[in-house]
């Protein structure tokens, strides 16, 4: 006997902050991608269907984009957040335990 099917595999891609459709609230909204894989014996082989979406974070409507602007959304996103999709970039030469992004100072757990 042969087991087969699909199953369906939710990414999120970034976080962003847009004017909803539905509720006209600016909002944060994110951005993901829904992929549908064939499974053989249960294990995904290759990708049968893939779709985009925009949930807003307020009032939970979701809205289904073209994959052409998704990828416009999430190149702008990453170029406003410094290359990280999810928010701020990371300081420049940080060290844990430092005081400041100089990496200068004094740990003041440390005995």
């Amino acid at each position: 006997m042969i087991i087969f099917g699909t199953r369906g595999y939710l990414y999120q891609l970034a976080i962003l902050t847009l004017v909803c459709g539905w509720c006209g609230n600016p909002a944060a909204h994110t951005l993901r991608k829904r992929v549908t894989k064939f499974t053989l014996f249960f294990v995904p082989l290759f990708p049968i269907s893939t779709s985009y979406a925009t949930q807003c974070t307020f009032c939970g409507g979701e809205q289904r984009i073209p994959k052409e602007q998704a990828e416009q959304l999430l190149a702008q996103q990453t170029a406003s957040q410094g290359g990280n999709p999810y928010g701020q970039a990371p300081q420049q030469g940080y060290a844990p335990g430092a005081s400041g992004p100089s990496g200068q100072g004094q740990n003041p757990y440390q005995q």
